[in-house]
């Protein structure tokens, strides 16, 4: 057994509630693999439905899903993956309004969003519930792995105070988002089950021309308008 999981580990895994938001190429694999690990309940919240330029990356999305909204497959496949835990599909569109409704009841939030806006509000959403949030985001052959923890370290606008502009389309290589969903899913697990130092107040950065990691410390910011002073959404 893995030191510090054992039997003990895996019933703080049933026992959780995480929210995935987003069913997308980080969302997909993550969300299988949360699955399969043996977390109780998953929330997959995603509006979208199947596209065919979908299906390079995201991997609970077959031919015969064009068409389909992301949430309900992930539902139908995650419980086929794994019968016995429940999944909660939410085919709404996260906003600042509904952000504290889609996380209540959670223990953890995995980063699955294919655009900063979003990324924003949930980040903003886990300070005001105090929830940890697991951030990842891609591009290309690059990406980056944060897990945020309220009151013990950066959050993502400590990290970013003004946040990227968002982008209709941009191009990522498959691989790419797996391999990040991949690193998400062993923090969240880390943190459900309270093993070993995580990426709290740093950031991990991959480099995928040259294959290539690099561990950057970041820092809280006390002036952080978001975890600075937690206040209304």
């Amino acid at each position: 057994m893995i030191p510090g999981w054992g039997i003990d580990g895996q019933k703080k895994l049933k026992s959780s509630r995480v929210v995935v938001i987003g069913a997308g190429g980080l969302g997909s694999p993550a969300s299988m693999y949360l699955a399969a690990a043996g977390v109780g309940h998953l929330k997959v919240v995603d509006k979208d439905r199947y596209e065919l330029s979908n299906l390079n990356r995201q991997l609970l999305g077959w031919q015969k899903d064009i068409g389909r909204l992301k949430a309900e497959v992930a539902k139908e496949k995650l419980e086929a993956i794994n019968p016995e835990i429940r999944v909660e599909a939410l085919a709404v569109e996260v906003t600042k309004e509904n952000i504290l409704d889609v996380l209540g009841g959670a223990d953890l939030a995995v980063d699955g969003a294919d655009n900063w806006s979003l990324r924003f509000i949930v980040n903003e959403g886990c300070v005001r519930l105090q929830i940890p949030f697991i951030h990842a985001g891609v591009q290309g052959l690059f990406g980056q792995v944060t897990t945020i923890m309220p009151r013990l370290g950066p959050c993502l606008a400590c990290i970013m105070p003004r946040p990227p502009p968002d982008v209709d389309r941009f191009p990522v290589v498959g691989v790419t988002p797996g391999l990040f969903a991949m690193l998400e899913v062993m923090e969240a697990l880390k943190t459900i089950v309270g093993i070993g130092p995580s990426l709290v107040g740093k950031i991990l950065i991959f480099n995928g021309e040259d294959i290539s990691f690099d561990l950057l410390e970041v820092s809280k910011d006390p002036k952080c308008k978001v975890c600075g002073k937690v206040g209304g959404l």
